[in-house]
């Protein structure tokens, strides 16, 4: 799970390029989008990235390597069964989608095989769903506020004690390329 926000897509850019082909686990995410943002995102980042990448439909399936955006307007969650589900609830932390309600909702299904990323972005969503990881024994990280280009909502998520390795967003992306390809289905089973 990646959750980001202010300056997200050129941080989301830099860290998508660097997952390379055969990377096995899926990759979810939760931007901070107006309303009206009408898919763009994903078709930005689908050039950046050697998964495909695509926005999430209700009741779809998770599928590993592939990137999926939470859709504007809409809250993205993981169900028992491993399939999308959207909603309109209220907004967390003044968005819709928000960061905690993934990161909590992906954590009750996946567990320790779960990690969950915090990058750049200028309130606390995450914070929470970042402490259900951890909770659950997923892994925890954060961009080092030094290097993101809006460093709050890391930075709480450190000060809150809930993330476990604080990384450029260069290391971010060595780290998840270095993960070794598929090949089990507990290695497909990681979803970051």
């Amino acid at each position: 799970m990646v959750g980001v926000s202010a300056g997200g897509m050129l941080a989301l850019e830099r860290l998508l390029a660097c997952l390379p082909v055969g990377f096995a686990s899926a990759v979810i995410i939760v931007q901070h989008l107006h309303p009206t943002e009408d898919g763009y995102l994903a078709l930005h980042l689908d050039q950046h990235c050697a998964l495909p990448v695509g926005v999430a439909e209700d009741k779809a399936p998770v599928c590993p390597a592939t990137v999926t955006l939470a859709p504007a307007g809409y809250h993205l969650l993981v169900e028992r069964c491993r399939t999308f589900a959207l909603s309109i609830d209220a907004r967390v932390c003044f968005a819709r989608p928000a960061i905690d309600v993934l990161f909590e909702s992906a954590a009750r299904v996946w567990g320790a095989r779960l990690w969950g990323v915090l990058l750049t972005g200028a309130n606390h969503d995450g914070t929470r769903g970042l402490a259900e990881i951890r909770a659950l024994g997923g892994r925890t990280i954060a961009q080092d506020p030094a290097d993101a280009e809006h460093p709050l909502m890391p930075q709480t998520a450190i000060d809150a004690g809930v993330v476990q390795q604080v990384l450029t967003l260069d290391g971010i992306g060595a780290l998840l390329a270095a993960l070794p390809a598929a090949a089990s289905a507990m290695e497909q089973e990681r979803i970051i």
